[in-house]
């Protein structure tokens, strides 16, 4: 499972015009699932994002996690980050979980997030979404579990 996530001062997800998630201070996180991605992947992806140290402390370090700062976890389903782009110009989608799966695993990690953390909003799996962010930093990883 693949997480790319974005230390933001804000970010939303849009569907069709109607804001369906949105996040003030905190992360957005795109959400790939690959081909034998399990749920204790996506449980373990979530840990990471939690307690990922990407915000500053006192001293401007990056030391402090999600959890820290109490932000929101604003999750994106995205499954062109599964793409294999190493050959070409047209990405392979191979390595992608089929749709069905795809959705079950990103359903599980949504849930244990709203489970362990009060700020969650979430994308809407196969919708074509609009996604807006400030980008704080920038800083941005990616995550794999």
């Amino acid at each position: 499972m693949i997480g790319l996530l974005q230390r933001v001062s804000h970010a939303h997800v849009e569907v069709s015009g109607e804001t369906i998630g949105a996040i003030e201070r905190g992360l957005l996180v795109l959400v790939g699932v690959q081909r034998g991605d399990t749920t204790a992947r996506a449980e373990r992806l979530l840990e990471r994002l939690l307690g990922y140290r990407v915000f500053p402390d006192a001293d401007d370090r990056m030391n402090l996690s999600l959890r820290d700062i109490g932000g929101g976890l604003l999750l994106v389903p995205q499954f062109t980050l599964a793409a294999d782009t190493r050959k070409g110009t047209r990405a392979s989608f191979t390595s992608a979980a089929p749709p069905e799966e795809g959705e079950r695993l990103f359903d599980a990690l949504v849930a244990r997030a709203h489970a362990a953390h009060p700020r969650v909003a979430t994308g809407r799996f196969g919708a074509d979404m609009q996604v807006g962010l400030v980008n704080d930093g920038p800083v941005t990883f990616w995550l794999e579990t």
